[in-house]
């Protein structure tokens, strides 16, 4: 009778071992062994990135779906800022209550086949500065571009495939989670153009981090026990039951940066999941992961007027941005 029960209790405990080893893989992506670093790191500057939060954030201020005049010369300042790099870029227009809001697109390698899409919203919320949220990742978008732009022109460095950099309005509440989004327009133009998506990556507040204790929180407790207790980290958020995207992205940013890359497979009911442009890409069945500081978990900032340019580690960025460049053309 003890043999039996010994047996028994030693089956559970490997089970449950079992079932907590699958349950961590399936969240957190584990990447075993070591990285190979990537053939060749593209650079970014620090002080190019601060100078575009700067300019982002000081002159269209405000820039909130309430206020359509900075906001359509915010889109132009992005669309001037990107043409420097490729001569197609182009606006996508739509209106919202009678007043006309704009996407800027750009594109780069191949003019057909499938292709990736990188993505930042420039309004911010409200009256707020929005420096993290989200000139930060506009910021990277428009640097991204550059290098971009420069490979386009090297034949051993030709693009394999089309990348599309888009910049997208209103992606602050009010018109959070709704149609009105930018990128719920650009993504539903994609679908309906049966456009081959391989992967949408959104860059969400890439600015902020801390080497302080407990600096980083996380929306349920369980998560203090698998992740990092200090925000210096970047993440890759993918939803449940896309862990291979997601596993691949981080492996490949993580091949360019210096900076730990952490990531979580997890369904939407799970705050912060969903919260950002990728959210109506899933919407429309494509591939999509959300790149941030992880917002108001780390940066208690967001969302207030203190969301300002000097709070920002412009180091940190540049530095992440190496690792979103390798993942954008190695995909």
């Amino acid at each position: 009778m003890l043999t039996k029960l010994r047996r028994f209790l030693l089956l559970l405990v490997i089970l449950i071992v079992f079932f907590a080893l699958t349950i961590w893989n399936l969240v957190m992506q584990p990447i075993w062994g070591s990285v190979n670093q990537a053939e060749h790191i593209e650079k970014f500057s620090a002080t190019t990135l601060e100078k575009t939060v700067k300019t982002l954030v000081l002159d269209f201020y405000p820039r909130d779906g309430s206020n359509p005049v900075n906001m359509k010369r915010c889109a132009q300042y992005i669309k001037t800022e990107l043409s420097k790099t490729s001569p197609r870029v182009r606006y996508q227009r739509y209106v919202v209550n009678q007043q006309t809001y704009y996407n800027v697109i750009a594109s780069y390698g191949p003019d057909n086949g499938e292709r990736i899409i990188i993505g930042a919203h420039y309004d911010s919320a409200g009256s707020t500065p929005g420096a993290d949220d989200n000139a930060s990742g506009v910021a990277g978008l428009i640097a991204i571009a550059e290098k971009l732009g420069k490979a386009e022109k090297l034949k051993d460095k030709k693009l394999k495939t089309r990348i599309d950099l888009v910049a997208y309005a209103l992606e602050e509440p009010p018109y959070f989670k709704t149609d009105q989004m930018g990128s719920a327009w650009h993504a539903f133009k994609m679908h309906e153009d049966k456009v081959d998506i391989k992967l949408m990556v959104s860059l969400e507040m890439l600015g902020y981090y801390s080497s302080q204790d407990d600096s980083q929180q996380y929306p349920i407790a369980l998560l203090d026990l698998l992740y990092p207790k200090k925000g210096n980290f970047i993440a890759v958020v993918g939803l449940l039951n896309d862990g291979g995207t997601t596993k691949k992205v981080k492996s490949l940013m993580q091949a360019a940066t210096t900076l730990d890359v952490y990531s979580i497979n997890a369904p939407r009911i799970i705050p912060g999941i969903d919260f950002s442009d990728h959210l109506n890409y899933w919407n429309e069945g494509y591939p999509a992961v959300m790149i941030t500081d992880t917002a108001f978990f780390r940066n208690h900032a967001y969302h207030t007027a203190d969301d300002v340019p000097q709070r920002l580690n412009y180091n940190k960025m540049a530095d992440v941005l190496s690792g979103v460049f390798n993942l954008a053309t190695q995909y």
